[in-house]
């Protein structure tokens, strides 16, 4: 069983190998970590200002992703992301 099968019905959030952000609720994994995620919004990072594109119901490949983390919901509600100014993350490899 997926160590990840704690975190169903639990805010997430997702750093994939190629340096994307996603954000939702996990809903599902598997074996192989491929994880579903609802409400899915990927936060794209930029010098301008942080961009949250809405992705809704969200498949991600166990094999792509870098790492998995709770989120405290509450500190991220208190957060203007807009308003962050950051660099995109690189491509990581394993």
């Amino acid at each position: 069983m997926s160590l990840l099968q704690s975190y169903v019905d639990s805010s997430v959030l997702i750093i994939t190998l190629d340096g994307r952000v996603l954000v939702g609720l996990l809903k599902g994994t598997d074996q192989t970590a491929n994880v579903i995620l609802s409400n899915c919004e990927e936060r794209v990072f930029s010098a301008d200002g942080t961009e949250t594109v809405p992705l809704g119901l969200y498949l991600v490949r166990g094999d792509s992703i870098c790492t998995v983390g709770l989120l405290d919901e509450e500190k991220e509600s208190e957060i203007d992301w807009s308003q962050v100014k950051a660099e995109p993350l690189s491509s990581t490899t394993l």
